[in-house]
């Protein structure tokens, strides 16, 4: 059987992450890289041996699965700019999956851009976190309709690497994205918080930010492994007249669940704006 083959169109953070991922779950040998600095390419293909390609057209020709890895204002302009190959590629009869991690481009606006050359091809959209980058990340991931089952099936083994997939219907990509992709910041800054305050009571710096960030891990595993609701966990913490409700009490006079569920809402406008 052919090995499938997987190229990518920008080498960011993200999609940096995400070529690291698929080099491990895959032969590095058929995954391709292309972006425009150089220096990012060529140390992902140092540390992982994949193959880099001298222009976005070589890209194209070399795989099945075509990676999108770029801005979502740039998105339309990228895609349209390898169409004539693409369709090149297409009427030869290889087969193409185009695969976006655009947060908030919409499957059938990538489609379309595709439509103005008369192409048709499968779209897969994806959404990952950066915990990708360390093999802990949540990959959303959803196909348009004529995708072949198969195709999500190979692309989330090549992306297991990462950490869990999903594959979700596209109506909850952009309601999800602020809630596990924009969090992980709000996460540091209360990894951060945390440590500042055991700073404060006298714990040294380094000391701090491990113990702060070894219990949010921790807390999470709790929540994802014992299926409890969070609160209920948090009340088995909290023992009457102890240190921990006190904490609680100030964190909410402070009004931190408010904040945090508005962060996430906020995050979510933004991201549905993004894709217009």
């Amino acid at each position: 059987m052919k090995e499938d083959t997987f190229a990518f169109i920008g080498a960011g953070n993200m999609g940096g992450a995400l070529i690291q991922a698929v080099c491990c779950s895959a032969d590095p040998k058929n995954v391709t890289i292309y972006d425009k600095a150089k220096e990012k390419t060529e140390t992902l293909a140092l540390k992982t041996g994949c193959k880099i390609a001298e222009s976005v057209a070589d890209t194209v020709k070399s795989a099945k699965f075509l990676f999108l890895c770029v801005k979502p204002n740039v998105l339309a302009d990228t895609l349209r700019s390898i169409l004539p190959v693409l369709k090149d590629e297409t009427e030869k009869g290889s087969e193409k999956v185009v695969v976006s991690i655009a947060a908030g481009v919409a499957i059938s606006a990538v489609s379309a851009v595709m439509e103005e050359s008369g192409i048709t091809l499968p779209v897969i959209r994806l959404m990952p976190n950066t915990p990708v980058a360390v093999g802990k990340g949540l990959i959303l991931v959803s196909p348009s309709k004529n995708t072949e089952e198969e195709d999500v099936t190979a692309l989330c083994k090549a992306l297991s690497a990462g950490g869990e997939t999903a594959v979700v219907e596209e109506s909850l990509i952009d309601p999800a994205t602020p809630v596990f992709s924009c969090s992980p910041a709000y996460v540091y800054m209360f990894i951060e918080a945390l440590a500042d305050g055991g700073v404060m009571s006298g714990v040294p710096r380094d000391m701090a930010q491990k113990f702060a960030a070894q219990a949010v891990l921790g807390a999470a595993a709790m929540v994802l492994e014992s299926g409890r609701h969070p609160g209920e966990l948090k009340d088995a913490v909290c023992s009457p007249g102890g240190s921990t409700i006190v904490g609680v009490e100030e964190l909410e006079k402070r009004g931190f669940r408010a904040a945090a569920s508005s962060a996430i809402y906020e995050a979510y406008k933004k991201t549905v704006a993004l894709g217009k």
